[in-house]
């Protein structure tokens, strides 16, 4: 236990108290897949937020057609107010488009349509619904900065599980990103690599800001979600203004390095959405040298790992850490295309618009499944396999 403080404030839980905080005007922003249907971790976080009892619930949604309304019927099932913001719908996504905002979909997209949402209040809490160990207290103390001059806060936390250290997208990658770009930069101040390298668990997906500090944001699309939103704060909140905050134990689903939606592809998001942070801050990169520096500087931190978990007892692949800062060097280059959404406080379109068009398609949505349930058994199975059939003339023989 330790009360070291960082360039940002920084908040530490050294007991079990639950600090007093505006969670009566503030949103709690949730994003959801159709994976967290039913799940006893989502159960877990929205029963506790019935305890919290925030203004509102907003559970940005990607699902599929079909299960979209059974979804939105077990979200209207907890003692919370939620808006269900259905973000895959026909009507949304057309408006989006004649707006000039159609592009990749991913949970910053999803985010950014709920944080639409939430700007009716004060403020304004995100976090994620896989949380195996969520407690209400993490409302409270995500905002308790904010009720005392603070405009943002972020939580962090350790990733000790199953008698190993995770968090090896931060450690591994991230970390030593950020100090690779730090000893080759002049100092100047205020340095958005101090900034980014004060914050314990900078991918963390916990956060809370007021909504005019949100207001003002722009939001990458996909996984570079979390330190493009760091990027955002230092430029609108600053040291001053800035302050995380202990979230104690936290334990959530793991992926994979490799695979479609692994680490791998998770690190070109996070390392283009942190170099265009940085250069985005004046900071001048030198590509070249970026990948060695960055080996090195995740080396000298994986000497400290491996000291630490024997310290603590703990399990530790030196071999396989290694592999995995070769397998994120090579995310490492020019950050390309500024595809981030725009700034609430500047966007071609308002979040009543979007509210009405999500709205609409859930209705929609609901209705069909309505009626695909109440045909006849028969009809149905006749509908699915004329569905399912290939389409004649195309395939070989």
């Amino acid at each position: 236990m330790e009360y070291v403080q960082e360039r940002v404030t920084t908040l530490h839980a050294l007991t079990d108290h639950r600090p007093a905080a505006p969670t009566g005007r503030a949103a709690v922003v949730v994003p959801m897949t159709e994976r967290e249907y039913g799940t006893l971790a989502a159960d877990r976080v929205l029963t506790a937020l019935e305890t919290v009892d925030p203004a509102r619930v907003v559970v940005p949604l990607r699902a599929a057609p079909d299960r979209v309304g059974p979804f939105a019927d077990w979200l209207d099932g907890f003692d919370v107010d939620v808006e269900t913001l259905w973000c895959g719908g026909p009507r949304l996504t057309e408006l989006l488009a004649s707006r000039g905002l159609d592009g990749s979909r991913g949970k910053g997209r999803d985010v950014w349509l709920g944080l639409g949402r939430a700007l009716d209040e004060e403020f304004v809490v995100v976090h994620d619904a896989d949380t195996k160990t969520y407690s209400p207290a993490f409302v409270s103390r995500l905002l308790f900065p904010l009720a005392n001059d603070h405009e943002f806060s972020k939580g962090y936390y350790a990733r000790v599980e199953d008698n190993s250290l995770y968090g090896r997208l931060f450690r591994l990658f991230f970390r030593p990103l950020v100090r690779a770009l730090g000893d080759a930069t002049e100092r100047r101040e205020p340095s958005i690599m101090e900034y980014l390298d004060a914050f314990r668990y900078a991918l963390a997906g916990e956060f809370a800001a007021t909504t005019d500090l949100v207001s003002r944001c722009r939001i990458q699309r996909g996984w570079g979600l979390e330190v493009g939103t760091l990027g955002e704060a230092f430029a609108h909140a600053g040291f001053a203004e800035s302050a995380q905050v202990d979230l104690g134990r936290y334990e959530h689903d793991h992926r994979s390095v490799d695979g479609p939606t692994g680490l791998a592809d998770m690190s070109r998001a996070v390392g283009a959405a942190t170099l265009r942070a940085v250069e985005g801050a004046g900071v001048a990169v030198e590509y070249d040298a970026l990948a060695d520096r960055y080996r090195e500087a995740a080396e000298r931190l994986i000497r400290g790992y491996e000291t630490d978990a024997a310290f603590n007892g703990l399990d530790y692949d030196r071999a396989a850490e290694r592999e995995q800062v070769e397998t994120y060097a090579d995310a490492l280059g020019e950050p390309g295309p500024d595809t981030r959404l725009p700034a609430w406080r500047t966007a071609p379109v308002t979040p009543s618009e979007v509210a009405d068009a999500a709205q609409a398609d859930l209705a929609a949505a609901r209705e069909s499944h309505a009626d695909a349930a109440a045909r006849p058994p028969e009809e149905s199975d006749r509908r699915q396999s004329a569905e399912e059939a290939p389409e004649t003339g195309t395939g070989e023989d």
